[in-house]
């Protein structure tokens, strides 16, 4: 006879996955969804994914792709010829000298980002990561049950660390560094000095590796990228992350990248093998026409990215109590949000970031991301990966419900 479950049972979910959190910005989305299903109009400043169509040379070369029947299981590690496609875009476009063994495709930056610190890290591990930060970053290192080692930043130095606190984080136990530049959600772009006194750092740390999240690498509006692999002091330890999402408007092809010390890959190679196999064939060849392309639609879209950003900052900064600086890439603004802490319409109160986005999109209808799923919980994060009108729009809105708080 079957016996009666209790309170006691174990649960059936893993405490690995109870202890995960959802990604707050696919949850606005869905709420967002949600709501436009009910026929309201919502803006949504929550997601990060260009408003632009992939490019046509881009979109044939996967119809090409279909019609060659190149439908079967692809390598694990991806198609030689995209890895070498990709070996060719590092020494083009950031002078770095790879092989194709140095190459890992994936289902998306996101799963190489993971690949990694599962294949690098062991329980109790530690991982640094300068706060604010992409919030898969922090879940991810939970599932690999490492810890995690928070270096907080403040709004006034553009969210960005110094040596000096890199170097007072660094432990014995510490295995990586990860970081994004640009940046999301700050969109703080470190400049080559910046990036070298942090190099001259990790060399004295020779456990250490570094892991370069470099996925919004040409939307960005300072004078050109700068990558942390360029350092030959370090080059052996870095793991540079990168894919087509962002620059090429392919964020549902799921491509990412990485290059790293062979027996990084491998390991990678391994641990893919196991849990997904090998990414799309299709969208592995619409990757390798954007990656052997020419860049002419990355430029116009950095041009309207870069209007925008003059456009949402300048709109910010004519509402009372938003702190704001200038982000020099990716597509997002994370202003300071605290002066708003305390007020209340007579009906909601304002007591952390999280109630101000949820006033935000039940007043006005426009859905932004609170700071603390990025580390920061004084401030929120607006993306202006959308029009121009939109975002004029979303920001009188705004600009209108926080004028009712006091």
């Amino acid at each position: 006879m079957n016996q009666q479950h209790t309170e006691t049972d174990m649960s059936t979910i893993s405490e690995r996955i109870s202890n995960l959190s959802e990604s707050e910005t696919l949850a606005m989305s869905r709420l967002c969804r949600k709501l436009k299903a009910q026929g309201l109009d919502v803006i949504n400043l929550s997601i990060g994914e260009p408003d632009f169509s992939t490019p046509y040379h881009i979109k044939q070369a996967a119809k090409d792709a279909i019609e060659d029947n190149i439908t079967y299981y692809p390598p694990v590690c991806g198609y030689p010829e995209l890895r070498e496609a990709i070996v060719r875009k590092f020494k083009r476009e950031n002078n770095l000298d790879f092989k194709a063994e140095n190459i890992m495709v994936s289902n998306g930056a996101k799963q190489c980002i993971a690949n990694i610190v599962m294949s690098l890290c062991d329980p109790g591990d530690e991982v640094i990561i300068p706060a604010p930060y992409w919030v898969s970053y922090k879940e991810i290192i939970k599932l690999a049950d490492a810890k995690g080692i928070y270096i907080n930043t403040t709004i006034e130095n553009d969210f960005k660390i110094t040596p000096e606190q890199l170097q007072n984080a660094i432990t014995p136990r510490t295995k990586l560094f990860i970081f994004s530049s640009p940046c999301n959600p700050t969109g703080s772009v470190y400049t080559k000095d910046e990036l070298k006194v942090l190099a001259d750092v990790f060399a004295l740390h020779e456990q250490v590796y570094v892991l370069s999240d470099e996925i919004y690498e040409h939307i960005n509006f300072n004078g050109g990228h700068q990558t942390i692999g360029q350092f030959e002091n370090i080059k052996d330890r870095v793991i540079i992350v990168n894919g087509v999402s962002k620059s090429f408007a392919m964020t549902g092809w799921r491509i990412g990248y990485m290059a790293a010390p062979a027996e990084i890959t491998e390991a990678c190679n391994k641990l893919q093998g196991q849990v997904t196999s090998g990414a799309c064939s299709i969208a592995q060849m619409a990757a390798l026409a954007a990656l052997d392309g020419d860049l002419s639609s990355v430029k116009t879209m950095l041009k309207a990215f870069n209007e925008r950003r003059d456009l949402i900052v300048e709109l910010l900064n004519e509402i009372p109590g938003m702190k704001t600086n200038v982000p020099l890439g990716a597509f997002y603004v994370f202003p300071n949000v605290t002066y708003y802490f305390g007020k209340t319409d007579g009906t909601v109160t304002i007591n952390n970031a999280t109630d101000l986005c949820d006033y935000l999109i039940n007043k006005a209808y426009v859905a932004l991301v609170p700071g603390n799923a990025f580390g920061d919980p004084n401030c929120v994060r607006f993306s202006y990966a959308t029009s121009n009108k939109m975002i004029a729009e979303a920001l009188r809105r705004v600009k209108e419900a926080l004028a009712l708080l006091y």
